[in-house]
């Protein structure tokens, strides 16, 4: 047994084809293993979790066409998730959910690497009998499939670097009638973004679909085979090298704005993964927020409807902008 009889949870064999020859044996995995890091990879190959034709081999070690690689996956660790007494800025609160205005720098969930300051522990603090509760481990993200952090309350996301409006569930109940109110397309969202240059047209409607970049694995991109995506935006402030938008996502692909807004030459001023690395604006982050959120209250059904303005951090880029063209 290639693995040395370690515990594993799923084996996976891939038949290094041609266009691969020469390539590295970690980079091969990491191109063909979309969810892991191409470091946890080369841990595996130390471990002996990986074996080219039945043997042991290095994470350098070059491929040739029609080797065979087998990869034994270790089961997940249990993850436990501490509650971090970290403050909210709560808009609304009932017995059924809670509205947020989310900060930068604050990861939503539980995530490799992101195990304390997230959201989820901040919510585990306030609420410990969260912590308790099968229901919240049971739920699968539908763009983050395998995913074994549990999500208590999490009905949605924001990036990291993405500030603004963000529902909470306190009940199984509650999260399923909101998750079914985003999966059927009936939760308004309209977020702030500054970008790159101004569309040539007011308002717009981008329909491209969004999947896994083909050559690096941990972005996403417009690809012929991804999920169907659709963003509608509109300009509400051109400022010469830049542009002020309205954008409302009509679906929730991860990263959609940000991946349909650099598809159409115009990126998210201050964003690294997907923008112009170079600004004349200092922009701390990615400028973007979640400025308006409307919706349908779980339970009693009556109409919600809530705002954030600006940050203090992208006010004042918005500012400089406007200061640029005066």
């Amino acid at each position: 047994m290639g693995n040395q009889g370690m515990p594993f949870e799923e084996e996976r064999v891939f038949i290094v084809p041609a266009e691969a020859a020469g390539m590295r044996l970690d980079k091969f995995l990491a191109d063909h293993l979309a969810d892991i890091s191409r470091s946890r990879i080369q841990g595996w190959i130390e471990e002996g979790r990986v074996t080219l034709d039945g043997r042991p081999a290095r994470p350098s070690t070059r491929l040739d066409p029609g080797q065979c690689v087998r990869v034994f996956i270790p089961p997940p660790e249990e993850v436990r998730i501490l509650p971090e007494p970290i403050p909210l800025d709560i808009l609304y609160e009932d017995e059924h959910l809670l509205v947020i205005n989310k900060p930068a720098g604050m990861v939503v969930h539980p995530a490799p690497g992101h195990t304390s300051g997230t959201l989820v522990n901040a919510l585990l603090a306030r609420f410990p009998a969260w912590a308790e509760l099968d229901w919240w481990e049971s739920e699968e993200d539908e763009e983050e499939a395998g995913a074994d952090y549990p999500r208590p309350g999490i009905v949605h996301r924001l990036d990291k670097d993405t500030s603004g409006l963000l529902i909470v569930a306190k009940s199984a109940g509650a999260r399923s009638a909101l998750q079914a109110q985003f999966q059927a397309r009936q939760v308004e969202k309209v977020y702030l973004a500054l970008v790159h240059g101004v569309p040539p047209a007011p308002a717009g409607l981008i329909d491209a679909p969004i999947g896994r970049d083909p050559r690096q694995r941990k972005r996403m991109a417009v690809v012929a085979e991804g999920r169907p995506a659709v963003t509608a935006y509109r300009v509400l402030e051109p400022l010469g090298e830049y542009a002020l938008l309205e954008v409302m996502p009509k679906t929730g692909r991860t990263h959609q704005i940000r991946v349909h807004l650099a598809f159409i030459g115009h990126p998210v001023v201050g964003d690294e993964v997907y923008g112009r690395r170079r600004s004349r604006l200092a922009c701390p982050r990615q400028f973007l927020h979640a400025a308006r959120l409307s919706f349908r209250h779980p339970v009693t059904g009556r109409p919600m409807e809530f705002s954030a303005p600006l940050p203090p951090d992208l006010q004042a880029v918005l500012e400089e902008a406007r200061e640029r063209i005066r």
